[in-house]
């Protein structure tokens, strides 16, 4: 891989998991445990550990997946999973 290729990839890759996940549910819950613990730098170290291998597991997964079926595959599977969870959770809104 050329130098040009991995920065590309690392700063894609950084850009879109930055963004997805400022704000969330994680984010959330670190900065609660931060300050009801008064050790953020313990909590920094968990969560980073936790975020590391929930990430290194997606790696893995996305690798074996990747030898196994085709990128369009993949691409319409990864739709219609996000298609079917918007449905659940429109259903869920309109019918309480």
């Amino acid at each position: 891989m050329s130098r040009s290729a991995f920065w590309r990839v690392f700063g894609s890759t950084f850009v879109t998991i930055f963004l997805a996940e400022l704000g969330d549910k994680t984010q959330v819950t670190t900065l609660l445990m931060s300050a009801q613990s008064q050790a953020p730098w313990i909590v920094f170290l968990g969560a980073g550990s936790a975020l590391i291998t929930t990430s290194l597991l997606g790696v893995l997964l996305g690798q074996w997946l990747a030898r196994r079926v085709s990128p369009d595959t993949l691409d319409t599977a990864a739709g219609a999973t996000l298609l079917g969870i918007t449905v659940w959770l429109l259903w869920d809104i309109a019918h309480p």
